[in-house]
């Protein structure tokens, strides 16, 4: 593949939750590797409280988490993507926008933890078990050998880790 970091482009229906957690956990799992970022089909405006501080766990700069269009990224200067995941099934049943590239694409499907209602402590293990759930796909495909695999490889290697039960650990 190429000497650049991967751009990775992580969408949802409403870029509050499941989509910015994956994309803070590109950026710190993919050490350099990937620039990721996240977007939804109808954005919601904001992003969850709950993703948020999950993300600041990780270190991660939560500031620049925001809610946005994914027609942000298929305008004429967007990022060129390698890769496109959809992490919910909403947005996976979706057309998208042409994206700028050839990226190759899969579906990570996870439950919306910000549907869950309940007290704050219960959200916050929803959101935690969704984060973990995240987390080791995440690591999965960052852990490849990029560098070495070709197109096809690496396409089907994003198909088999969203088709594992989302439950499922790194082995």
């Amino acid at each position: 593949m190429s000497e650049r970091p991967f751009s990775v482009l992580i969408l949802c229906t409403g870029n509050s939750a499941r989509s910015v957690m994956a994309e803070a956990l590109f950026d710190v799992l993919g050490k350099g590797r990937f620039v990721a970022y996240s977007a939804g089909s109808h954005p919601s405006g904001t992003v969850n409280p709950f993703a948020v501080e999950r993300c600041a766990t990780l270190g991660y700069d939560t500031s620049k988490l925001r809610s946005k269009s994914w027609n942000e990224f298929a305008t004429p200067t967007a990022p060129l993507m390698d890769f496109v995941i959809t992490v919910c099934d909403n947005a996976a049943g979706e057309v998208c926008p042409q994206w700028r590239g050839t990226p190759m694409t899969a579906h990570w499907g996870f439950e919306d933890p910000g549907a869950f209602e309940g007290t704050d402590e219960e959200k916050r293990k929803v959101f935690d078990k969704v984060f973990r759930q995240i987390l080791n796909r995440v690591s999965h495909f960052a852990n490849l050998p990029l560098h070495v695999l070709d197109r096809n490889s690496i396409q089907q290697e994003m198909r088999a880790i969203g088709e594992r039960p989302a439950s499922e650990t790194n082995e």
